[in-house]
């Protein structure tokens, strides 16, 4: 929602309202606050001098602009000034700007070239335009049914998105309720990595958030009230996991099989089948020898067991991605000791609004001027995604490709080390086991959370030698060394390989996609559609992780407008199938796989879950956001083999 007039100034009188507005702008990010009256007011005045905000330095928000404080203070007053007009009534709002026009809005705010054809995905992040799909008609649940497999936010959004299309769905949990990663994953410190305003639907922009990078249990919230807010939750099948679904190619459905909490077997059948499990779904556990013997509890992060107290425990974490980066520093202290058990060293981005928290003046700014939050998203649309599309471009001239492959990314390694090497302190004998020896980017990016402050404290000790075995009191390095803990903490991820497994899905010819995708190196058309596996949508499948950065959630909407208007093509054509082409499907991955080799995921002194057992690069896409946008704008069914009725 663009005007996010709420209740809470409503019952003050007009100089109370005008004080609250007053005051909550002196906390204002100047630039998008000038994006906001230009948008509101359609006046350019707002895009030029002397309001031309400076570059941004750094990753932070650049609230000041770069103005001096004589000509801040006046933006406030005059900002102050056409936001009363407009709520007592003597300025009309502007028509929307055109998606042209939001790319020059865009570059002058950031005062730097955005492409052109980012516009019409502006338009629909800043709720210009809308995502929803139009159908001719709505068909009958007899006549067209989606079951749809997860109830996270993949899952959560297409059930909205099939109730607005008038569609019948059934969407099937695992889980007791709905949240899927934000549901399971509950472990210390856990959190997004994404700007959180970034991180949610577009048409369900929270003015509310508390902190700029929020923590699991908003976030958990947030999902939770936005089903409450489209009476979805009330449907959704709670407790009932999906281990069957078979086409059946005469009666043109999906037969699918459901096992309860009491070990009941349930089955439903559809005519589309949606996947919401995404990449992180099933815990990866690691092949450790003795892993089992060990005595004292146990956990893996996306497992975590909050009956189990490590205050005054010695307690040994294995890993150090995206979970131990968020755990670590969030356990010591409470814990006597953590030993961390580190195989590859990370790489980890300071961000002034890691850990900061949204000032209420800031919620008002949010809630009261219109395009206020919308232009603050937009901006994180590109400066937190495809500005940082560049990074992970591999540049065949460059000369010193072990350290980084671009001048550009050897900066952002020069950066990272003196920052490492500042955060470490004292402890400089940590500095060649904490610094990389792979370009930055070449694995997930990760914020860091004070990870490098806490591992130089006495209380936390770095373990870099491989761990051999593990008893059941202590873990064994190859050193020799047995290190005593009293709680063991996989930090180790997941199989983004392994989607859908361990569903047992069955196409056309018979073959499961397990055995059309091998143990680890699945495969889609744009990501969401497999040849032989008809009416199978996958969201957020094969190669659609924005790797250079951006929000997932974009990459679903995407994905789920897509199969909406395939839907809506079936619906009204009397289409019973479509099936992706194999050729179609192919040539897009020969090209995908040639853009991705150009990419730093392909750099060979790189281990990454980007990568399968065979080094094809499977879970990011080459594409920037806004190419992903014009790839799955709408379906071509001269890509599908179709079955009519």
């Amino acid at each position: 929602m663009l005007f996010q007039n709420s209740d809470s100034l409503i019952g003050q009188d007009h100089n109370g309202l005008v004080e609250s507005l007053e005051s909550a702008l002196e906390d204002a990010n100047l630039p998008t606050l000038l994006l906001a009256l230009a948008t509101l007011s359609g006046d350019d005045r707002w895009l030029q001098e002397p309001y031309l905000p400076t570059a941004p330095k750094g990753p932070g928000d650049h609230d000041s602009g770069g103005f001096s404080d004589e000509l801040q203070a006046s933006i406030r007053r005059d900002a102050l000034q056409l936001i009363t007009d407009w709520r007592d009534g003597r300025l009309v709002a502007a028509p929307p700007p055109s998606p042209e026009r939001l790319e020059e809005m865009l570059t002058v705010s950031l005062a730097e070239p955005i492409p052109s054809g980012c516009g019409p995905m502006l338009a629909e992040e800043l709720g210009i335009a809308s995502r929803d799909v139009e159908l001719s008609r709505r068909p009958s649940k007899d006549e067209f049914h989606v079951a749809v497999i997860g109830a996270g936010f993949s899952g959560m959004l297409a059930a909205i998105q099939l109730e607005r299309a008038g569609i019948a769905w059934t969407v099937l949990e695992k889980d007791e309720t709905l949240g899927g990663t934000w549901y399971e994953n509950s472990y210390p410190g856990c959190g997004v990595d994404t700007p959180t305003h970034l991180y949610s639907l577009s048409f369900a922009q929270n003015p509310e958030w508390d902190r700029y990078f929020a923590k699991r249990p908003e976030l958990y919230e947030y999902l939770q009230k936005v089903a409450a807010d489209h009476e979805v939750k009330d449907k959704i099948r709670f407790g009932h996991e999906v281990t069957h679904a078979t086409w059946d190619d005469t009666a043109q459905v999906w037969r699918i099989k459901t096992t309860d909490q009491h070990g009941s077997v349930q089955e439903l059948t559809a005519n589309a089948l949606i996947s919401g499990t995404g990449f992180f779904n099933r815990p990866s556990i690691p092949k450790i020898k003795g892993l089992d013997s060990f005595a004292g509890p146990k956990m893996h992060t996306a497992r975590w067991r909050s009956d189990v107290t490590i205050e005054g425990k010695r307690v040994g974490v294995i890993g150090t991605g995206a979970s131990a980066m968020q755990l670590v520093p969030n356990i010591a202290g409470v814990a006597e000791d953590v030993i961390v058990f580190q195989r590859t060293q990370q790489w980890g981005i300071p961000h002034p609004n890691y850990l900061r928290e949204v000032v209420p003046s800031t919620k008002v700014l949010m809630r009261e001027i219109p395009y206020y939050l919308a232009w603050y998203r937009a901006r994180l649309v590109w400066t937190f995604g495809d500005r940082l599309h560049a990074h992970v471009q591999w540049d065949p001239d460059w000369p010193d490709a072990e350290r980084s492959i671009s001048k550009v990314n050897d900066r952002q390694r020069r950066f990272l080390t003196d920052y490492i090497i500042r955060e470490l302190g004292d402890r400089q004998d940590l500095v060649e086991h904490c610094v990389p020896d792979y370009p930055p980017y070449g694995k997930r990016p990760l914020l860091d959370n004070g990870w490098f402050r806490t591992v130089a404290r006495d209380d936390v000790t770095l373990v870099t030698s491989d761990i051999e075995e593990i008893r059941e009191h202590s873990v064994v390095t190859a050193d020799g060394t047995e290190h005593e803990v009293d709680v063991l903490v996989l930090a180790t991820g997941f199989k983004p390989q392994q989607l859908l497994s361990p569903i047992e899905i069955r196409g056309r010819s018979g073959r499961t996609l397990s055995e059309v995708w091998g143990p680890d190196d699945p495969t889609a058309y744009l990501g969401i559609t497999v040849p032989d596996f008809p009416n199978l949508f996958c969201l957020l499948g094969p190669n659609t992780f924005a790797g250079h950065g951006g929000s997932g959630i974009l990459s679903i909407e995407l994905e789920m407008r897509y199969t909406l208007e395939m839907f809506a093509l079936m619906i009204e054509h009397g289409i019973s199938s479509v099936d992706c082409r194999q050729q179609v499907h192919d040539a897009y991955n020969d090209e995908l796989n040639a853009a991705l080799a150009k990419t730093i995921w392909a750099h060979p002194g790189i281990t990454t879950y980007y990568r399968n057992s065979q080094g094809r690069i499977t879970v990011p896409m080459p594409w920037t956001n806004a190419d992903y946008w014009h790839r799955t704008r709408r379906p071509n069914l001269d890509d599908y083999v179709v079955v009519e009725r």
